[in-house]
C-alpha cells in the first residue's frame, strides 16, 4: 500500500507500536481534537470519526468478516467487510481502502462513498461504546482474499436471504445493522434489483 503523510506518521521504524489516536468530531463531523483510541471507546465514549466498509462479489453477494478471537473489542462477532478509524489528518476514503488491504489482503474496486451515519452503541460483552461519526464506502472485491489471522476470523459471501438467516442466528456487532441500513441505497445502486438488498 502507499504511504501517505498520515500513515507515515503512525509508521514505528524500530518495530514499536505508537499510541493508536483518533480523530474526534462534532455534530457535523468537523474535527475538534484527538484522543487515544482506547480512551475514545470509554464510557461514555468520546465522538469520532470512523468508517465502514461493504464490499460485494459479481454475483451481488456481500462479504462479511467475524472479527478475530484477539480483538480487545467485539471479538468474535460477525460484521461488515471492513470497519475502523481515519488516523488524525487521514482521508476516510484512503483510510477505508488501506484497512481493506490490511485486514483482508485485497484492494478494493469501485469503491465509492455512500454517506454518512452517526451513532450511539454500547457494546455489552466489553463495556465499551461505539460514539462514532462513520462514513460509509461500498464497492466491488475481485480478488483472492488473503486475511490477516490477527484481525479476522472467518469470512464469509452471502446473499440478503442468506444474511437474514446468519444475523439471527450468530452474534453481530452492535453497529452492524446500523450501518448496513445506512448504507443500503448506494448498495441497491451497486447491486441492482435483482440482489435484493
Amino acid at each position: 500500500m502507499p504511504t501517505t503523510p498520515a500513515t507515515a506518521a503512525h509508521s514505528s521504524s524500530n518495530g514499536t507500536a505508537d499510541a493508536i489516536m483518533l480523530e474526534l468530531v462534532d455534530e457535523n463531523g468537523t474535527t475538534i481534537g484527538t484522543a487515544e483510541k482506547l480512551a475514545a471507546h470509554q464510557s461514555p465514549g468520546q465522538l469520532h470519526r470512523a468508517f465502514s466498509v461493504f464490499l460485494f462479489d459479481e454475483h451481488g453477494r456481500l462479504l462479511l468478516q467475524r472479527r478475530a478471537l484477539g480483538k480487545y473489542h467485539s471479538p468474535g462477532v460477525w460484521s461488515n467487510t471492513c470497519c475502523g478509524h481515519p488516523y488524525p489528518g487521514e482521508a476516510p476514503f484512503a483510510a477505508a481502502a488501506r484497512r481493506t488491504y490490511e485486514e483482508l489482503g485485497v484492494s478494493p474496486t469501485l469503491l465509492a462513498a455512500a454517506g454518512t451515519v452517526r451513532y450511539n452503541h454500547p457494546d455489552p460483552m466489553s463495556g465499551l461504546v461505539e460514539q462514532e461519526f462513520n462514513h460509509l464506502f461500498v464497492g466491488m472485491v475481485q480478488e483472492h482474499l488473503r486475511p490477516d489471522e490477527e484481525e479476522v476470523g472467518e469470512t464469509a459471501f452471502v446473499t440478503s436471504g442468506e444474511l437474514a438467516e446468519r444475523h439471527a442466528a450468530a452474534p453481530f456487532s452492535a453497529w452492524f445493522m446500523t450501518v448496513l441500513d445506512a448504507a443500503r441505497p448506494a448498495i441497491r445502486e451497486l447491486t441492482g434489483p435483482s440482489a435484493g438488498w
